[in-house]
Formats: structure tokens, sequence, C-alpha cells
């Protein structure tokens, strides 16, 4: 029997090793597409939703993304160089928003990338689509906590534009 691309595609491992066939031609995947086809660029994104709203919402969500990348290494940088009474405090309260940060980072990222475009990921394009100033670690607790508050407000503020471009769009997983 012969093998198409798609019969067949490597596990991430060592090379040569790991290998599992992919589902039957014609058979659908999460994508669509068999993964080799999706890797390759060929894949079309046909979720419902316009290609124009796309863009918007992605572009948007860019926006969030660098925001919400900022304040983790902000809220990291924090972490590492709260000082004085209330140092305890802040560093637990500091290590649990870089860790939910984290985490929310990673999904607003996949939804980009489920909108089928590229997400934003270096610190040059984290800081021409951010509002956020960075931290520089040198600043007292209080003023550490103010500047936390007042990037998550800003972060907030930019949610809500991708909100609105999205609801209309009927993209209710953004």
């Amino acid at each position: 029997r012969s093998h198409s691309r798609c019969d067949i595609f490597p596990d991430p491992g060592v090379a040569g090793q790991n290998r599992r066939p992919n589902p039957p031609p014609g058979v659908a995947t999460p994508g669509g597409r068999c993964e080799a086809e999706a890797l390759s660029g060929e894949l079309t994104i046909d979720i419902g939703i316009d290609e124009a709203d796309r863009v918007a919402i992605a572009e948007g969500l860019s926006k969030v993304l660098a925001d919400s990348y900022t304040l983790y290494l902000k809220t990291q940088n924090y972490h590492c160089n709260v000082v004085g009474p209330m140092f305890n405090t802040l560093h637990l309260l500091f290590e649990t928003h870089y860790t939910e940060l984290a985490l929310a980072v990673d999904e607003i990222a996949e939804r980009i990338r489920s909108l089928g475009y590229v997400s934003p990921g270096s610190y040059a394009q984290f800081i021409e689509l951010t509002q956020i100033p960075e931290g520089t670690g040198e600043e007292d607790a209080m003023e550490m906590v103010r500047n936390l508050a007042a990037g998550h407000e800003a972060a907030a503020r930019t949610a809500r534009t991708v909100v609105e471009a999205a609801e209309p769009a009927g993209d209710v997983a953004t």
C-alpha cells in the first residue's frame, strides 16, 4: 500500500521513533485535516466567523495577550523584588497572580491560533502592542500593588474591546 503524507506523521520524540498513524483519509480530525497538511500551511479555517471578523478579533486578542504577558513579567519581577513588612503576603500574592497570568497567556495565544493567525510571542511585539508600562522592581511595595492594579484595569479595558468585536461576530469562544 502506498502512503500519503497524511497516513503517517511523526510524534515528537527521537527522530524515526514514536510514529503513529493518522486517522484514515477522509476521517475528520479536530482541525478538519491531517496533521501534516495542517503543518504545511494548507489549512483553511471555516469556523463560521467571517475572515474580517476573525482578523479584528485576533488583532484585539493580540493586544490582550501583550497586556497579559507584560503583567505576567511585571508581577514576577515584583514577586522577586518585593521587600518590607508585607514581604511574605505580597510575595505569595504576586506568585499566585503570575501563575494565573501564565495560564491566561497560553489560553489567549491558543485562541488566536484557533482563529487562524499567528500569535505574537516576542518582547518586541509585546512592547508594540501593550499599553502597560514595565516595572523596574525597585518600586516600594505599595507602588508595586498600585502599578499592578492599574495594569489589570488597563488589560480589562483592552479585553472589553475584543468582546465588542467578538459578540456581533458570534464568537462565543473568545
